[in-house]
C-alpha cells in the first residue's frame, strides 16, 4: 500500500492530469470485503453481482457499489483467469468508470481493467462496446475474458471482418462488444443504408471503451472511414502510366518538401504531351488525361511499394501508416488506386463511388459516455481534450520500472547507421539476450533482416506481409536467443514475457533472460512523435523486469531531412571505429528539433481535418433523423400521398396499403441515400479549391462554411421532388416497386476508401509550393 501512495504523490502534478488519490481509501474496503465474497459460491457471486444491476437512467455506481463491483471482479477474476487483480488495476477500472482515459504502463494489465470497467457498466444498465485497433485484439480479449463476464453475469461478443450479418446482430445484442475501431464505424455506415430495420445489425450508442487509446483517438483519426458501393470495371491507363514511368525527377517533375504533391515541370509537361500524340493537355478537350497524368505522377512519385502498399496475390494491399499493417478491404480513391494498379501491371479492380464516411470524432462523439486506456496517454492529453473533451488518470505502476534507456546513437548517414544497427544486435546476439527490433516500414525491415542474414544472424520478420501472425511472434520475441525484426510496433496489445510465452510457466528461462538484461528493444529511428518511440522502448521492462532500449537515429533519415533540412551543416562524424557516429549536441538538437515539427504537422492535420468534418458530421446527424423518420414511419407515403395525390389515389385503389407505404419508403430512402453521395462528392470537390480563396484573403473554412450550408438546405426539397418523378413515373405492382427496373439500382457490393483526410493538399499549394521552389532557385542563382 506505501507503493501505491507514494506513486500517487509522483504522479498529481502531471499536466491535464486527474487526481485518483481519494480512490486510495476504497482500496483497503475492497480487500476487506474480498475475504467474504472469497467465501460465495459461483451462483452466489453471480447472484451478488445481479443486486448491482440497474437502468440506465439511474443515477452511476457511488463509493459502496464501486468496492462491492472491485471485489466481486477480483474474485471472478482468480476464478476464472487464475489471476488476482493487483491493487493498480482496480485504480484503473475505477477511473474508466468515471469516464477517464486511464494511462498504465505496458504489462500492467490493462485489459482485465478494462474488463471489469466493461461490466460495471453494463451492470448499470448500458449497453458497452469495446474499440480495439484491430480484430484480433478485439476477438482475443472478448474470448479471454468471457468467463469473468460470465461469472459476473453479463453476456459479452465480438465483431470482425469475418462476421456474418446475424453474428453481428448477435455480438451487438450481448451487454459487452469487442470490436476494432474500423469494423464497428463500418458497420455504424452500413446501417446507415439499410432499407429495413430488419436489416440493422447495431443499436443505439452508449458506453465506448477505448482501448490502446492513443492510437485509436489520435493516430487513426487522421484517416477516416470511408464506405464505397461498387459500380464499373476501374479505368486505368496503361499508355499514361508508361509514360510517366520514364520521366525523372528534377527534370520532368518536383516534388514538395513534403512529399505529399508532386507536379509536373514545363519540360515534363512538354514531354507527356508529345508522347501522348501532340495533345493540350491544359485544355478542356483533354481534361481526362491530365487528370489520368496527375494520378499516375502521384502513384510513381509519391507512393512506395512496401512502404505505402505490398502486392500480393496479383492485388495491391494498402498499409496502415499508423499500424504498418495492411488494411483489408481498403483502397485509395478510383483514379488513384486504378493508376497504382496500372503502375504494377496489375488488372484494374471494380470502381465506385463514396457512399457515406464518418471520421473517427464523429464516431466517438455518438457515445453518450467515452473512456480509454493506453501506456502513453500524457504525451497526448491536451488532444484528447481538445478533441474528446476527455481528461487522463495516470496510474503508477505495480512494480516500478527499471528499464535502462540509452541516449540516442546518431549518424551522418542511414548506411552507417545501419551498419552500427547490425553490429550492435551481433554483439548482444553473442549472449543470447533476446532482441526485438523496431523499424519504421516493410522495406526497411526487410532490408535489415538481408542485413542481418549477411551478418549470420537469424532472425524472425514481422511486417505488413505476414501480420497474421504477428500475435504468436511477438509473444516469443522475450524468448533466449530470439531475434525480432517488427513494422511500427506489430502486435502491439501483445505480452512479451522473458524466457517466451511458449515458456511462461518456466522460471528458470524466465531467470536466464533476466540475467542476461531482459529484452533489448532497438529503434531504427524516430517515429514521427515521441509518444510512438515511447511505446516502443515500453515493450521491453513489463511488470518490473530488466530490459533496455536504444534508439538509432541520422542525419539521412526522412523525417531529418524532411522537418531539419539545415542539420547536416557543420556535423562531423567523430573519429574513431564506431564509423558515422555524431556526438554533437547541436546535431541532436536538430534531429530532436525534426520531431517536433513533424507532431506539429500531425496535430494541424488532425485539427484541421476535424475542422472541417465537423460541419459534415452534423449536416450527417441532421439527414440522418429525417431517414430515420422515414425508415420507421409512414412518413414517405405521407408525404408522397399529399404531393401526388391522383396517383397515390389511383393506386391504393389497386393495391395493398402496406404495398403502397413500403413502395414510398424505398423510392425516398434510395433519393436520400444518392442525394446525401453527391453531397459528399461536392464537398470533396470544394474541399480541393477552397484554398483558392485564401489567394483572394479570404479564410477557406469560412468560405467552405458559406457553400456547404446553401448547399445542404436544398437537400430535402430535392429528394421529395425526385421522389415524386419517380413515384409517378415507375411500375408499382402487387409486389412494390422495382427501382432496378427504373436504373435506380443500389450498389452491389462496398469497400473503403483509404484516405489521407490533409486540406493542405491543394492544387493551390502544389502552385504555392512551385513558387517557393523558384525562390530557393532565384536566391541561389544570385548568391552565386
Amino acid at each position: 500500500m506505501r507503493r501505491v501512495k507514494a506513486g500517487f504523490s509522483r504522479f498529481l502534478d502531471r499536466p491535464a492530469t486527474v487526481d485518483i488519490s481519494r480512490y486510495e481509501e476504497l482500496l483497503t474496503s475492497i480487500e476487506w470485503r474480498e475475504k467474504k465474497v472469497g467465501d460465495l459460491s459461483d451462483e452466489e457471486l453471480t447472484e451478488a453481482a445481479a443486486k448491482l444491476r440497474r437502468g440506465a437512467d439511474e443515477p452511476g455506481f457511488d463509493d459502496k457499489d464501486l468496492i462491492e463491483l472491485c471485489s466481486l471482479g477480483r474474485e471472478a477474476a482468480k476464478r476464472a483467469l487464475d489471476e488476482r487483480p493487483y491493487d493498480v488495476q482496480l485504480l484503473g477500472t475505477m477511473q474508466l468508470l468515471h469516464g477517464h482515459v486511464v494511462q498504465m504502463a505496458t504489462g500492467e494489465g490493462k485489459t482485465l481493467a478494462g474488463a471489469l470497467a466493461a461490466a460495471g457498466y453494463a451492470l448499470q444498465g448500458h449497453a458497452v462496446h469495446v474499440m480495439s485497433v484491430n480484430d484480433y485484439l478485439a476477438q482475443r480479449d472478448a474470448a479471454w475474458m468471457g468467463p469473468v463476464y460470465e461469472l459476473l453475469g453479463v453476456t459479452v461478443g465480438w465483431v470482425s471482418q469475418t462476421s456474418s450479418q446475424e453474428e453481428r446482430r448477435a455480438a451487438y445484442a450481448a451487454d459487452v462488444t469487442y470490436g476494432s475501431v474500423s469494423e464497428i464505424g463500418f458497420d455504424v455506415l452500413r446501417d446507415r443504408l439499410c432499407t429495413s430495420v430488419d436489416d440493422m445489425v447495431g443499436r443505439e450508442p452508449d458506453v465506448v471503451i477505448v482501448d490502446e487509446a492513443d492510437s485509436v483517438l489520435i493516430d487513426e483519426a487522421k484517416v477516416p472511414l470511408v464506405l464505397a458501393g461498387s459500380s464499373d470495371e476501374g479505368k486505368a491507363d496503361p499508355e499514361v502510366a508508361q509514360i510517366v514511368r520514364a520521366l525523372k525527377p528534377g527534370q520532368h517533375y518536383e516534388k514538395d518538401e513534403d512529399g505529399r504533391n508532386a507536379w509536373l515541370t514545363t519540360r515534363g509537361a512538354k514531354a507527356v504531351e508529345k508522347a501522348l500524340g501532340g495533345v493540350d493537355l491544359y485544355s478542356g478537350e483533354h481534361s481526362d488525361r491530365l487528370a489520368a497524368v496527375n494520378a499516375a505522377l502521384h502513384a510513381h512519385a509519391l507512393l512506395e511499394r512496401d512502404v505505402d502498399y505490398i502486392v500480393r496475390d496479383g492485388k495491391v494491399h494498402l498499409i496502415n501508416s499508423s499500424r504498418g499493417r495492411i488494411a483489408l478491404r481498403q483502397r485509395w480513391p478510383d483514379g488513384l488506386q486504378a493508376a497504382v494498379e496500372a503502375k504494377e501491371r496489375l488488372r484494374p479492380t471494380e470502381s465506385g463511388e463514396v457512399l457515406d464516411s464518418i471520421s473517427v470524432q464523429g464516431l466517438i462523439g455518438r457515445y453518450r459516455t467515452v473512456c480509454g486506456m493506453t501506456g502513453t496517454a500524457v504525451a497526448v492529453a491536451e488532444q484528447l481534450r481538445e478533441f474528446y473533451e476527455l481528461r487522463v488518470a495516470v496510474i503508477p505502476p505495480n512494480t516500478p520500472c527499471v528499464r535502462e534507456d540509452e541516449s540516442d546513437r546518431l549518424y551522418d548517414t542511414v548506411e552507417h547507421k545501419e551498419a552500427a544497427i547490425v553490429r550492435e544486435i551481433a554483439e548482444v546476439h553473442k549472449t543470447g539476450r533476446p532482441i526485438l527490433i523496431g523499424t519504421r516500414d516493410v522495406a526497411e525491415s526487410e532490408r535489415l533482416a538481408k542485413l542481418l542474414a549477411d551478418a549470420d544472424v537469424e532472425c524472425v520478420v514481422l511486417n505488413a506481409k505476414n501480420d497474421a501472425q504477428e500475435a504468436a511472434i511477438v509473444a516469443e520475441a522475450g524468448a533466449y536467443d530470439a531475434v525480432t525484426v517488427s513494422t511500427q510496433m506489430a502486435g502491439r496489445g501483445t505480452d512479451i514475457r522473458l524466457g517466451g510465452k511458449k515458456k511462461s510457466d518456466d522460471a528458470s528461462e524466465h531467470d536466464k533472460v533476466a540475467d542476461l538484461g531482459g529484452l533489448l528493444v532497438i529503434g531504427t529511428g524516430h517515429y514521427q512523435s515521441s509518444r510512438l518511440d515511447d511505446q516502443l522502448r515500453g515493450r521491453a521492462g513489463r511488470q518490473g523486469d530488466p530490459g533496455g532500449s536504444i534508439m538509432f537515429a541520422s542525419l539521412g533519415d526522412d523525417q531529418v531531412i524532411q522537418y531539419a533540412p539545415d542539420a547536416t551543416a557543420g556535423a562531423e562524424p567523430d573519429d574513431d571505429e564506431d564509423m558515422g557516429r555524431l556526438a554533437d549536441p547541436t546535431t541532436k538538437r536538430y534531429v530532436d528539433h525534426a520531431q517536433k515539427v513533424s507532431e506539429g504537422v500531425q496535430l494541424e492535420i488532425h485539427r484541421n481535418t476535424w475542422r472541417y468534418t465537423r460541419l459534415i458530421e452534423h449536416q450527417r446527424k441532421v439527414l440522418l433523423e429525417y431517414r430515420d423518420e422515414l425508415l420507421t414511419t409512414d412518413l414517405a407515403a405521407t408525404s408522397l400521398a399529399s404531393q401526388s395525390e391522383k396517383r397515390w389515389k389511383k393506386l391504393s385503389d389497386e393495391l395493398d396499403e402496406k404495398v403502397m407505404e413500403e413502395s414510398a419508403r424505398q423510392i425516398m430512402l434510395y433519393h436520400l441515400d444518392q442525394r446525401w453521395t453527391e453531397h459528399l462528392a461536392f464537398l470533396a470537390d470544394v474541399r480541393e479549391t477552397i484554398h483558392l480563396r485564401a489567394l483572394a484573403k479570404e479564410t477557406p473554412i469560412d468560405e467552405f462554411h458559406r457553400t456547404a450550408i446553401p448547399e445542404f438546405r436544398k437537400i430535402q426539397d430535392e429528394i421529395s421532388e425526385r421522389s415524386v418523378e419517380t413515384f409517378d413515373s415507375m411500375e408499382i405492382g402487387p409486389d412494390g416497386v422495382d427501382l432496378t427496373s427504373g436504373k435506380l439500382r443500389r450498389p452491389s457490393a462496398t469497400w473503403t476508401y483509404m484516405i489521407h483526410d490533409n486540406p493542405f493538399d491543394t492544387d493551390a499549394e502544389q502552385a504555392l509550393q512551385q513558387v517557393r521552389a523558384m525562390i530557393k532557385k532565384v536566391r541561389g542563382g544570385s548568391r552565386r
